[in-house]
């Protein structure tokens, strides 16, 4: 029997499974890391906490699944896009890692959007600028704390500088860098010319060697093995951009279905056979598997919203399930499904991270009424998020060249029926739910299964590993009712964007 490990680095969870080569997952620990903000807009992460967390997990898993650790095959990492993981000479953190939460560089884009860069990278790189990317925050340190640049030797990625811990070995995995700006996609390569349009060309060293999803990237090293039970010289391969891994785990491995992930990242994307011009989306990137690019709208503006209400604004709520023995969440799930059809509930933005709107924009509810209770104020939120997805939904619609029977719906707002039946009617397209657990850890298992030989292609792995447990189809009844809210949705929104400087500032 082979098992394959997946870990998946979230900003703020990490999460270890181990799975069988048929996709049943036999093993699953997590455990949260803590967050650094010091002041507003920074959002970082203790990187040794980091390595220290991973090799806990690695050890547990193990621990847990009581299997011989030569029968493990091999590890591959998914981590959060974006952010930044900076090494020193001597192998250790250069300061804290960057979270993709992160907005202290957004000046820095204000300035490339207005003077030009931005126009000319997108001929390479086909994306839009973020404040969380490599470049932006690399510039940013550059210009306000250079010190933490001065023993440089390594720009990572999140889960490249967790590989570089397990192994050793310094590789930089396609799916992320291209995904930061940092790669010409036209070439699939570094380009010195496109790192100096950002003025980072003396950075250009301190890229590691660029490698693909299913290229093995080293072996786990004696240290390594000593703390956490593994076998010394187990592979670990390239890995993956974590919305990579989440779209293989739910079986998209074609040109035709759209993934979303409604966690704390609202993700919607699909994959094309060429990268989509015209700034039609907001972010190309290459796909783990390499025939295909990964066509990506996203904002941190899902399921966290309503993880926040519940636990900031509805502590006493929380606790008093908690000490019931009931689901918070399905709670929830008949509290907004117990309001009638056609009563009115207020309009909400579920920007409490962050906006996909304008960039300084903030989370507020409009229209509440003194007869309303706190269900119309959840329903509001379920609805919120489901209206973000179709915001990018909107936009990645606009340059998809194939039919869409179904969008696979993964992430915390995936377990909730009436959610799920949201999404179908307001998207108007029928929505997909996949049986299981952890859809990063599953996506690096497969990621595994085809690195080692066991399945040939990512097409196969799919098939075998991912497993669709259900459909829900749209109520064609309810398309004009959420086709006229979401049309007040944008006015609101296009009325507010004057404003939001103004309450930043």
């Amino acid at each position: 029997m082979h098992y394959y490990i997946g870990l998946d680095n979230g900003g703020t969870n990490i999460k270890a499974a181990i799975y069988t080569q048929d996709g049943n997952q036999i093993a699953l620990a997590q455990k949260s890391t803590q967050v650094i903000s010091t002041q507003s807009g920074m959002v970082e992460i203790d990187m040794n906490e980091t390595k220290a967390v991973n090799l806990f997990l690695l050890r547990k898993v193990l621990e847990q699944s009581r299997i011989n650790p030569s029968e493990i095959s091999g590890i591959a990492i998914c981590g959060h896009g974006k952010g930044l993981y900076l090494v020193s000479n001597d192998g250790t953190p250069c300061s804290n890692g960057i979270l993709s939460g992160d907005t202290r560089a957004q000046g820095i884009v204000d300035r490339w959007n207005s003077n030009g860069v931005a126009e000319k990278i997108y001929r390479k790189t086909y994306q839009k600028i973020m404040a969380p990317q490599a470049v932006c925050l690399l510039t940013w340190l550059k210009e306000n704390n250079p010190n933490e640049l001065k023993d440089l030797k390594w720009i990572f990625e999140c889960k490249d500088y967790v590989r570089y811990t397990l192994t050793g070995v310094a590789k930089a995995e396609l799916t992320d860098y291209s995904g930061a700006n940092l790669v010409n996609l036209n070439t699939r390569n570094y380009d010195r010319e496109l790192l100096d349009d950002f003025g980072l060309a003396e950075f250009m060293d301190k890229l590691p060697p660029l490698v693909s999803s299913t290229d093995f990237c080293g072996g786990i090293t004696a240290e390594v093995s000593k703390a956490t039970g593994l076998k010394e010289g187990t592979p670990v391969f390239g890995g993956m951009f974590d919305i990579d891994a989440c779209a293989i785990a739910v079986h998209v491995a074609d040109t035709e279905h759209i993934c979303m992930i409604a966690g704390t990242w609202s993700m919607n994307e699909f994959l094309s056979k060429e990268p989509i011009g015209n700034h039609k989306i907001a972010m190309n990137s290459i796909f783990c598997d390499p025939k295909y690019y990964l066509e990506e709208e996203s904002s941190p503006t899902a399921a966290v919203n309503l993880e926040w209400w519940v636990k900031k604004i509805m502590p006493e709520f929380y606790s008093q399930c908690k000490q019931e023995g009931k689901n918070p969440y399905q709670e929830i799930d008949k509290q907004v499904s117990s309001i009638p059809d056609g009563e009115f509930y207020p309009f909400f933005f579920p920007f409490i991270m962050a906006s996909n709107a304008n960039p300084y924009a903030k989370s507020c509810f409009i229209g509440m009424s003194y007869y309303q209770e706190r269900k119309h104020l959840l329903k509001s939120i379920f609805e919120g998020v489901v209206f973000s997805h179709r915001y990018h939904l909107e936009k990645l619609l606009s340059g998809k060249k194939t039919s869409t029977p179904s969008i696979r719906l993964a992430g915390g707002a995936a377990n909730s029926k009436p959610w799920v039946q949201m999404f179908a009617d307001i998207t108007q397209i029928p929505i997909e739910t996949v049986n299981v657990v952890e859809t990063g850890t599953l996506g690096c298992a497969m990621c595994v299964g085809v690195a080692t030989g066991d399945y040939k292609d990512y097409e196969s792995v799919t098939d075998k590993m991912s497993k669709i447990s259900g459909i829900v189809m749209p109520n064609p009844s309810k398309k004009k009712f959420y086709d006229e809210r979401f049309g007040v949705y944008k006015k609101l929104l296009d009325a507010l964007d004057p404003i939001w400087t103004s309450i930043s500032r």
